[in-house]
């Protein structure tokens, strides 16, 4: 176990977290005094303690049954990233981003395995292809690459309305709840990258979600978009209230000003169609 570095990532899915076990690093200090191998053996134990206490109350089972469902989400994206997000197909001006996005899905899931502990749930394996819908992806060309920003947006999509659907279900731990929403967060911005970073490629599709407008060949992106062409929020159509410009808000310009969470149902549809045949 390399302490220091999944201390590095449960930081970046939590800034706070270091301020939660400031007061039990005393803790950590004194280990290192029983000698080097039963300090060795006693971190993973000293460490998990530390993780409880500072994400407070014990895990509810709905809250465990709803970090494995994010779990499920971040193991996909973060397993994309490390097949799909270091081929030499990627040009050298987009590679930076590509591989803070990677870094970072890394990071979430590192973070919801430690969050869970013995609860999380295994590993699928999973086909990118969706059964050879997406054959596109294994080529290692410009139409490759292309593919793999589809693909990137639509899980990073995702993954922001998986998060937001989801946040109710957390409101009884909030420190919990605040890693989550800093994850939700951080999806949105790599969305946002993806986008631009497609529509400077050609592809018809803004930095921020329009309608169901996605720029994603297929059916699949169906689902991950489903009810962001909602134009009623709070009660009010907001088409019709009037615009900046005096006239009453188009429909396009309605749903780029709210989005939408998505149903665990939905997500979880989404998720199947990656799944390798068992």
């Amino acid at each position: 176990m390399n302490l220091l570095n999944l201390i590095d990532d449960i930081h970046q899915a939590d800034p706070e977290f270091a301020d939660r076990i400031s007061p039990r690093r005393a803790a950590i200090r004194n280990i290192t005094s029983f000698g080097t191998k039963v300090a060795a053996a006693a971190v993973p134990f000293v460490f998990s303690t530390l993780v409880k206490k500072a994400y407070g109350q014990a895990l509810t089972p709905q809250i465990i049954d709803t970090l494995n469902f994010a779990l499920t989400a971040e193991y996909l994206e973060s397993d994309y990233y490390n097949t799909y997000g270091q081929r030499s197909n990627i040009p050298a001006t987009d590679r930076p981003g590509i591989d803070l996005i990677r870094i970072d899905e890394t990071n979430h899931k590192n973070f919801l395995l430690q969050a869970l502990g013995s609860n999380a749930i295994a590993k699928p394996t999973f086909d990118f292809t969706a059964k050879g819908t997406y054959a596109d992806l294994l080529r290692n060309d410009s139409v490759g690459y292309d593919m793999f920003l589809a693909l990137a947006q639509a899980f990073e999509d995702n993954g922001v309305r998986a998060y937001k659907g989801q946040a109710t279900t957390l409101m009884g731990n909030a420190t919990i709840l605040t890693a989550a929403l800093n994850i939700h967060s951080v999806e949105g911005r790599h969305a946002a990258h993806l986008r631009r970073v497609r529509q400077l490629r050609g592809v018809a599709v803004k930095p921020w979600i329009t309608g169901v407008t996605s720029g994603i060949p297929g059916n699949d992106a169906v689902l991950v978009y489903a009810g962001e062409d909602n134009t009623t929020q709070g009660g009010a159509n907001l088409t019709s209230l009037p615009s900046i410009a005096g006239a009453t808000t188009s429909a396009a310009i309605a749903t780029e000003a709210f989005d939408e969470p998505n149903t665990k149902d939905n997500v979880k549809a989404i998720v199947a169609r990656f799944l390798a045949p068992a």
